[in-house]
């Protein structure tokens, strides 16, 4: 047909459909890099395709798939790969914070018009010792929840030590000594530690007056989750730490154990004091050696990298530190 037979109308409604499939491919494809920058980001996250593949929900082959066409895209090398270990290149890692930022921008674009009044909507995803989780945070979501009605929270509580980036979680809540980590650390404060004991054991064991004492005492001893390792007693001697081996017949693997053991009579435990106020009030446990307490433990807020956090997750880590002071710090 000869263009110039066409009503200028008809040339209009052609040229609408023609700008729309070329914004709406630009548009596609635009999106699809995005997702690649994602699946790079989460490879040089996990060092590994296999652990990004799992965490994405992906096969393994279309993470490298992925990979090898954004390599292609850019025209330059982003990974080194070994049978062990995958390390983003010089390029790499440059692109690598290019693709942070970007993706963070995107996901803030994408959240505009789903806000809330507040301007905060998606998923916050935490994990933290399962005694704070239980008796302090989770009592208290419904205030914040309240607060940013868009915003939802992925709680996970357990006394492991998890891997951020494998299990895909903005942030951890820690207690105690942070290993070596490249992960952003956000000290909280300091949990204070103290000795207690049931009515029932100090009946049958008598009340220890200082850690020389403990050679006729039980203990429940605490095997680390993470490691296995049970720790030995400690106390504070003018600064210095101090640590003795102690018998006990009981060992357990989480803190709700511990106290029920306590509770139950099979001996002494050091405990964060905010984990057994009830119990102290109750007069179900007694504190003892009150002068010879160990050192407080650090609490501690981890995630990954300050390029990565969301506006929702600093609200909410802003939130929980106002919680944790008020409730667990005092």
């Amino acid at each position: 047909m000869d263009r110039g037979t066409l009503s200028s109308g008809k040339r209009c409604i052609i040229w609408w459909n023609l700008t729309s499939f070329v914004r709406i491919f630009d548009q596609w494809c635009a999106v699809d890099r995005i997702d690649l920058f994602r699946v790079f980001t989460r490879v040089v996250e996990s060092a590994s395709f296999t652990r990004a593949a799992d965490t994405l929900g992906l096969p393994r082959s279309s993470v490298s798939a992925a990979i090898s066409e954004l390599e292609t895209r850019v025209g330059a090398r982003l990974l080194h790969r070994t049978t062990r270990r995958v390390a983003p290149t010089h390029d790499g890692a440059a692109f690598y914070e290019r693709c942070v930022r970007l993706i963070g921008e995107v996901e803030e674009a994408e959240a505009l018009f789903r806000r809330g009044t507040d301007g905060l909507v998606g998923k916050v995803k935490i994990d933290m010792p399962g005694r704070i989780g239980r008796l302090i945070v989770a009592p208290a979501l419904p205030e914040f929840l309240a607060l940013h009605p868009h915003i939802e929270v992925e709680l996970g509580v357990t006394d492991r030590a998890i891997n951020l980036v494998e299990e895909n979680v903005d942030g951890v809540l820690r207690v105690g000594p942070l290993a070596d980590s490249a992960m952003i650390a956000r000290p909280i404060g300091e949990l204070a530690l103290i000795n207690v004991a049931s009515p029932v054991y100090l009946e049958q064991h008598g009340m220890p007056k200082s850690p020389g004492d403990l050679h006729s005492h039980l203990v429940v001893k605490y095997a680390s989750p993470t490691s296995g390792r049970i720790e030995d007693w400690e106390w504070l001697d003018q600064a210095q730490v101090r640590t003795m081996p102690v018998r006990g017949r009981v060992t357990v693997n989480s803190a709700e154990a511990y106290i029920a053991c306590a509770l139950a009579g099979l001996g002494l435990i050091q405990i964060p004091a905010y984990d057994v106020r009830d119990h102290l009030d109750a007069g179900e446990l007694i504190e003892v050696m009150p002068e010879h307490r160990a050192a407080p433990l650090p609490l501690t807020l981890l995630y990954p990298t300050r390029q990565q956090l969301s506006h929702r997750f600093q609200v909410f880590s802003g939130w929980l530190e106002d919680l944790l002071r008020r409730r667990v710090l005092r």
